[in-house]
């Protein structure tokens, strides 16, 4: 099985994601021991605020069933799994950035239900006012992957980059 260059990249980019992304919620967990001390302002509008969420993106759905729990768990390692088979013949760099970033953050929340039995949020930028949830590492890496996906799919050049010919 041949991998592209840029399904490395998406298999680095997702190593990079779920290892920043444990290594933060262990960091809130362990160091600032949140909610221990509460919400821990950073800057503003950052601040730190743990929660638990038991649902799928931005607390929809929220279960607290163990078949729930390890649905979801089996559920986003099928997913990483087919995103990783369809990233290793990658030929863009886009959606191969946007496959390793939505790998990571599948991985990185199942992690977190397996371990917890719920996914550990804790940046909040509700001070904004317009954006209320709360949110981790893999759930950034999981939007910002299928915006690229979006954008790259409004190209009007939907060819590999490197097979495109320049018009004469």
């Amino acid at each position: 099985m041949t991998v592209t260059r840029q399904g490395w990249i998406a298999y680095g980019l997702a190593a990079a994601i779920i290892a920043s992304d444990q290594a933060s919620k262990y960091w809130i967990l362990e160091v600032l021991r949140l909610p221990e001390y509460g919400t821990q302002e950073v800057f503003w509008p950052l601040q730190f605020t743990r929660i638990w969420n038991e649902g799928i993106s931005f607390g929809l759905f929220q279960a607290g069933n163990d078949l729930v729990r390890w649905g979801m768990v089996v559920f986003n390692f099928g997913v990483a799994a087919l995103l990783s088979f369809w990233a290793r013949s990658q030929v863009r760099l886009l959606p191969a950035v946007g496959l390793g970033l939505l790998i990571g953050g599948a991985i990185g929340n199942a992690i977190d239900r397996a371990l917890f039995g719920a996914v550990v949020d804790f940046i909040d930028v509700q001070r904004l006012g317009f954006f209320p949830w709360i949110f981790n590492i893999a759930d950034s890496g999981i939007t910002v992957g299928i915006i690229l996906f979006l954008l790259d799919s409004l190209r009007r050049d939907a060819r590999p980059d490197a097979l495109a010919q320049k018009p004469d």
